[in-house]
């Protein structure tokens, strides 16, 4: 199954990695190891994770505040965003996807 990003959640995504490695040298690395272990879920079972209305869903990350939020198509996931959990929980709705 391919992972698309939008181009939003793929910069969040980055520029979160950031923030990690800034705070401590490794935590980047840990953080987006983390992310792409909650993708790798999401791949593995598309339909397992809650629905947030309509195809989009969300599934967590391990130690870290934060959610991959996604939609199943087919083949392929959308990767909608890559979101705090404690922060603006609502931002994303405006991407299109």
């Amino acid at each position: 199954m391919s992972v698309l990003f939008h181009p939003e959640a793929e910069t969040e995504f980055l520029a979160a990695i950031d923030w990690y490695e800034e705070r401590s040298a490794g935590l980047g690395a840990d953080f987006a190891a983390e992310i792409h272990a909650a993708i790798q879920r999401a791949v593995s079972m598309p339909l397992a994770w809650p629905s947030l209305g309509g195809d989009l869903r969300r599934v967590l990350a391990h130690r870290f505040p934060y959610g991959v939020l996604y939609s199943p198509s087919g083949t392929s996931i959308y990767i909608l965003a890559v979101m705090h959990l404690r922060r603006e929980p609502d931002y994303w709705r405006q991407r299109q996807q």
